[in-house]
């Protein structure tokens, strides 16, 4: 695939390192000098000889934007906003956890039917089970539940999947997510990145089928419901999370 066909997808190997959030603030406002901040403008929508300051910063508290870019265009009071959500990965198995919450945060905000809430709770093992037999006695995984449940869990996220998505992945607060940037980090090798709009990410990760795995977890398309777990068994690992891979983006179109 050649460079302008790169470009015109949203990625390419980077100029220069990337460590955490604060070295993609640091390219955007040092943009005059820096080909990446450049490129990410111009996709954004920016002719940069109509710019006159950028100015980057990290957002802080638990928020789906990472970065918040402030564009100020010659001749015009206002300021363009546009927020980030960064993500860095350095294999091909690069899941990102994207959303976490105990099942009850999640009832307020989806209307979750009581029926499903308690099968949500046992499938994190903050309610016990209590049928016998199962892979781990603390939980029971979804593929473990009565057929008649599954079909409840499947059809609830199905009838409600274009809200769920939008608040893992975009967020409701007053910062919600504009654009996805994915940095790919190898080693030995410079990084790449893809940038994309947060309507496209949303289409990528979201489409597609919500089914139970044979892992016993949900898949919402690209994105996974499961367990927290880990957390040296503290009761935070009976929270509900998502994930997605980002690396997945890199696959497209290839």
């Amino acid at each position: 695939m050649t460079k302008k066909k790169l470009i015109k997808l949203g990625s390419r190997t980077a100029k220069r390192g990337f460590k955490n959030e604060k070295d993609v603030v640091k390219k955007f406002n040092h943009w005059e000098d820096d080909e990446d901040a450049q490129e990410w403008l111009k996709i954004m929508g920016y002719d940069l000889k109509k710019i006159e300051k950028v100015k980057a910063i990290i957002i802080t508290g638990s928020r789906k934007t990472d970065v918040q870019v402030q564009i100020t265009i010659y001749f015009k009071e206002a300021i363009a906003l546009e927020n980030l959500s960064v993500k860095l990965v350095s294999n091909r198995q690069g899941f990102n956890q994207v959303d976490k919450r105990w099942v009850d945060k999640y009832v307020a905000m989806w209307n979750i039917p009581e029926n499903i809430v308690e099968t949500l709770k046992i499938f994190t093992g903050e309610i016990k089970p209590t049928k016998e037999n199962l892979r781990d006695p603390r939980r029971m995984f979804l593929d473990e539940m009565d057929i008649k449940i599954q079909k409840f869990i499947i059809d609830f996220f199905n009838k409600n999947k274009i809200l769920i998505v939008s608040d893992i992945l975009k967020g409701s607060d007053e910062f919600p997510v504009d654009w996805m940037l994915v940095v790919f980090k190898r080693k030995n090798q410079n990084p790449e990145w893809r940038l994309k709009h947060i309507n496209y990410i949303l289409n990528f990760f979201g489409g597609g089928d919500v089914k139970i795995t044979n892992k016993g977890s949900l898949r919402i398309g690209k994105i996974t419901m499961q367990r927290k777990g880990g957390d040296g068994g503290r009761d935070t690992a009976k929270m509900l999370q998502f994930k997605i891979n980002p690396k997945e983006l890199f696959r497209e179109n290839r």
